[in-house]
């Protein structure tokens, strides 16, 4: 019999491992490479001088650099383009984001419901996970206020003829939320996520729907690349519907003894 001998598959992984810097792209390279099969010569670059050096030689502008035999791969995008993975494109519109939100904060809804009625379906879990949404979409927001309302002014009706809504609006949907979530204060919350909701969506259904303008949706933030459109309009709608609902039950004419 003739022994069938296999050749390791082989790459050299050149990297920065400083005291003071781990380059997580180098890790995310090493990673990829050791699930495609290959061995790995690890050379790790230790300093400043070296890196430069290293990059100057090979004349290339970043690392980590991944060699397999003797051509040069690149860095880890083109690692994984090398092997025919996806690789994301930091400025195309995705609604990613607002997917993990609205499916975070259904969840939250749905487990807050179980601890305090004992099951998950109830009309409260429903007012919980819009409630949740807004305080949740006020969070992204604030996270950076004035790049916020520098999207946001790119449409907001309101905001357009007074600036200074750009930066309450943030704040009055998240307080708002809060105060729906407690179920106190109706005669507060109502008005103000009516107003902001009914505003939202007038502005979002004239720039998108009439004006047919194509914007980036500061709905989860001033840095997001969710288009505006439906989910903006979701979000405001959900608003609407929330303040209504409170504003029924609290009139008494809906009755929850009904669900």
């Amino acid at each position: 019999m003739t022994a069938t001998l296999h050749t390791p598959k082989v790459a050299t992984l050149y990297r920065m491992v400083m005291d003071k810097h781990l380059c997580p792209y180098g890790l995310k390279a090493r990673d990829l490479l050791k699930r495609q099969g290959y061995e790995i010569e690890d050379r790790w670059l230790t300093t400043r001088a070296e890196t430069d050096a290293f990059k100057a030689d090979h004349q290339v502008k970043t690392t980590p650099q991944v060699f397999i035999g003797p051509d040069r791969i690149g860095g880890y995008d083109d690692l994984r383009r090398h092997f025919g993975k996806s690789v994301a494109d930091p400025k195309a519109t995705t609604y990613k984001p607002i997917i993990a939100l609205f499916g975070m904060t259904l969840l939250m809804a749905l487990a807050t419901s179980l601890a305090v009625y004992g099951t998950p379906f109830t009309m409260r879990a429903a007012e919980w996970f819009i409630a949740f949404s807004m305080v949740i979409l006020a969070l992204l927001k604030l996270q950076n206020v004035e790049s916020f309302a520098t999207m946001f002014l790119n449409y907001d009706l309101l905001a357009k003829r007074w600036v200074p809504y750009s930066y309450i609006y943030p704040f009055a949907e998240g307080f708002a939320g809060i105060l729906m979530i407690a179920g106190v204060l109706n005669w507060l919350s109502v008005p103000v996520a009516l107003f902001i909701g009914t505003v939202g969506a007038a502005s979002v259904l004239k720039a998108v729907y009439i004006d047919r303008r194509e914007l980036k949706c500061a709905c989860v933030g001033g840095s997001s690349n969710v288009p505006l459109g439906f989910v903006s309009l979701t979000e405001n709608l959900m608003m609407i519907a929330m303040a209504v609902w409170m504003a029924l039950m609290g009139s008494g004419f809906i009755s929850v003894a009904h669900f």
